[in-house]
């Protein structure tokens, strides 16, 4: 028998194969007269063990985890969760939640039923171990497909759970009440509120079951009331942290944007949240801890606008008006927040401006909410939103340095309200009839485009970069042509966020399609192709480390597209193109992190090899004397994430050879690519495709060295 004396006394992952080893962690876990570090190492220890081993591996001959172990450890871990210190009831929670994600319902049927059982009128600290754990299970129906065996899982969950879940949110919400002055008590209670609207999602997100139909008044009536409630021992000092009441609040929104997009028989019951959320949408703070919340709020009054039942309370002049000046546009302003993202952390600024986040921006979620009004209203709103256009730009041009965030509010609200639709791939595709891009371009933007490329004002710099970049499919080719040269200088700016996007604007614009033609050809770009390649590798290479080097794949990724375009007119410079490339290659490969960029500079080296080896046999050797050394090192180094892109431009190279016979290089590498153990990655794809290029150009030396066997 294991006991914990005896496993201390060895390295845990030598003894954690045996029969009992998890039963002593547990025995461990609860002893309440151990060392408390002791006992938190021990559940830490237990999770992860779990993680490890509970769902046996493919290749696993025996299953670690014995059966008496497994039902062992079902039969102990609900009631241990619920009596250990909160600290360590997260990680058996979070253990008990990996078990449940394998085996819950089918092998283990006694789950929920004792989690029910432990929940208690009066013992708050209990009751949020379960329900922290039963929405940790649930939420997982959230992105799960719909089928039979899910919508299974959800009819047994409801029919025992949904009963004894309202009791306790109504408990809860008495509790509420009666302790608005009790600190301590009211946090406990605001953390279990919380989890119980989080769980009305879960049991909510597939499809409408008939208890919450049923009981869809009661339900309502209470997120109204806590939409709306405040207490100040609830309120929170700090600016950036979520305290409850905003989390209470964030989550009502969820449920409502959950309800109004899916199930119509909730909206007779929307009309009272319209006022509220307009409400919370005026009066909330700018503080970044209300952020979610004013992303939430706006995400669901966007889908209200577009409800039909909903049209009344919309549909004049004055609530158009008031919601585009006291709700829509505070939220469009730049915030100092925004400022300081902008120079402390210029990569993440680009990557929530660009492409978005978990966590919506203000400024997003407002310009979505004009997007939907304007769906309905596009006329008045316009108009409104127009005229607010108008008197930012007027109070800039009255004294530029003071006034300049007027003037990125105004090309904000103008692009929101001109830009109906777009993709990340081309940009706008549908515009607002009634608002002139290109003559707001020519009058305003432009004008930050022309002037010096290290502007003390570089947040303008980058909102007429943008600008370009968002409307670059309703400029013609000749006025792309015309504002081109300006954004291969602004790869000169010293600002990180400023030749970033000019890099990010240079590449869609030579992504730009005419049918199935390219709409920029190699003709267009010569004139720029080797400054642009070239400032674009200085700007890489201002990195230090392999991280930082490969921080910006904008970068790297708008050298692969001039490099595309460019095809062969890189002849003259090619070789110093390939340097900087294999000599890049050679400093990430040492630690790769960031794949997009990874995976542009393989692309880069494809496309070069692509359209210059096939000009003449040396232009091939001289690419396989830079190649050879950096893939070498790779393979050598065994790294696998480089391993598959360097077998599959390997098979680029050999296939542009002429004849049968394979060169010392080639010969050296076979027997390597032959080693069973490459063919067990991910490598197998471009392993066929190399060992294809072999037979088709090296049968003869393949022959004569008896390797045809080994290949077969």
């Amino acid at each position: 028998m294991l006991t914990f004396d005896i496993v201390a006394a060895f390295n845990l992952s030598q003894v954690e194969v045996q029969p009992g080893f998890p039963l002593v962690l547990l025995k461990l876990i609860s002893d309440e007269t151990a060392d408390g570090t002791l006992r938190m190492a021990a559940a830490i220890y237990f999770k992860n063990y779990v993680k490890r081993h509970w769902v046996p591996d493919n290749d696993q001959a025996v299953d670690i985890i014995q059966e008496p172990d497994r039902i062992a450890i079902k039969s102990q871990i609900v009631q241990l969760m619920i009596t250990v210190p909160e600290k360590i009831q997260y990680q058996i929670s979070d253990a008990l939640t990996l078990i449940a994600s394998s085996d819950f319902p089918n092998r283990w049927e006694g789950l929920l039923p004792e989690l029910i059982s432990k929940l208690s009128a009066t013992d708050y600290i209990v009751n949020n171990g379960i329900l922290s754990t039963a929405h940790s299970i649930f939420k997982r129906w959230r992105s799960a497909f719909r089928s039979d065996d899910l919508f299974a899982d959800i009819k047994y969950v409801l029919t025992l759970f949904c009963e004894p879940y309202f009791q306790l949110f109504q408990i809860t919400d008495k509790l509420i009440q009666e302790n608005a002055n009790n600190l301590a008590a009211l946090q406990i209670l605001s953390r279990s509120l919380i989890l119980l609207i989080k769980i009305f999602y879960d049991l909510n997100c597939q499809d409408l079951p008939e208890f919450f139909e049923d009981n869809m008044a009661a339900f309502m009536t209470l997120f109204e009331k806590y939409l709306i409630y405040h207490n100040p021992l609830l309120a929170t000092d700090d600016e950036e942290e979520e305290g409850p009441l905003e989390q209470i609040r964030t989550q009502i929104c969820s449920v409502l944007e959950l309800y109004a997009s899916r199930y119509d028989e909730s909206y007779e019951l929307l009309p009272p949240f319209v006022p509220i959320i307009v409400n919370l949408l005026t009066n909330t703070g700018n503080e970044i801890k209300y952020d979610n919340l004013i992303c939430k709020a706006f995400s669901v009054l966007t889908i209200f606008v577009r409800l039909e039942t909903l049209k009344p309370i919309f549909d004049n002049e004055d609530a158009l008006k008031n919601m585009c000046e006291k709700i829509a546009l505070p939220n469009m302003a730049i915030r100092t927040v925004d400022e300081e993202l902008f120079e402390d952390n210029p990569i993440e600024y680009i990557r929530r401006d660009l492409e978005g986040s978990d966590t919506d921006t203000r400024r997003r979620a407002a310009a979505d909410f004009i997007k939907g009004l304007l769906e309905r209203y596009e006329a008045a709103v316009t108009k409104i939103m127009s005229e607010h256009i108008y008197n930012y730009l007027m109070t800039y041009n009255s004294n530029p340095t003071m006034n300049w965030r007027y003037k990125n509010t105004a090309i904000f609200v103008s692009v929101a309200i001109s830009s109906l639709s777009s993709t990340a791939q081309q940009g706008v595709t549908k515009v607002n009839a009634l608002v002139d891009v290109i003559n707001f371009f020519s009058q305003h933007v432009l004008v930050d485009l022309q002037s010096n490329v290290n502007s003390e004002l570089p947040i303008l710099k980058v909102d007429a970069i943008k600008y370009v970049y968002t409307f670059r499919n309703q400029l013609t080719k000749e006025q792309l042509l015309t504002v081109f040269p300006l954004l291969v200088k602004h790869l000169e700016s010293s600002n990180y966020v400023v030749y970033t996007y000019a890099a990010i604007a240079i590449e869609r614009i030579l992504f730009i399609r005419q049918g199935k033609m390219m709409l920029f050809t190699s003709e267009d770009i010569k004139p720029y192709a080797e400054t642009l390649l070239s400032q674009l590798f200085r700007l890489i290479e201002l990195g230090q480390t392999p991280e930082k080097l490969s921080e910006n794949d904008y970068l790297m990724k708008a050298v692969m597209r001039v490099i595309i375009i460019s095809r062969s007119d890189m002849i003259p410079y090619v070789n110093v193109i390939m340097g900087k490339l294999t000599q890049i290659l050679s400093i990430v490969s040492k630690n790769p992190s960031n794949p997009r960029f990874n995976h542009y500079i393989f692309e880069s080296i494809g496309a070069l090899i692509r359209f210059i080896c096939p000009t003449s046999p040396a232009a091939l050797e001289e690419f396989e004397n830079m190649c050879f050394g950096p893939f070498q090192t790779i393979l050598s180094q065994d790294v696998q994430e480089f391993s598959p892109y360097v077998f599959q431009l390997l098979a680029q190279l050999l296939e542009q050879h002429k004849g049968t016979e394979l060169t010392p290089s080639y010969i050296a590498l076979l027997t390597p690519v032959l080693n069973p153990g490459l063919w067990e990655q991910g490598n197998i794809p471009a392993l066929v495709r190399l060992v294809q290029a072999y037979l088709d150009k090296g049968a003869t030396t393949i022959l004569s060295n008896n390797q045809l066997e080994p290949i077969l």
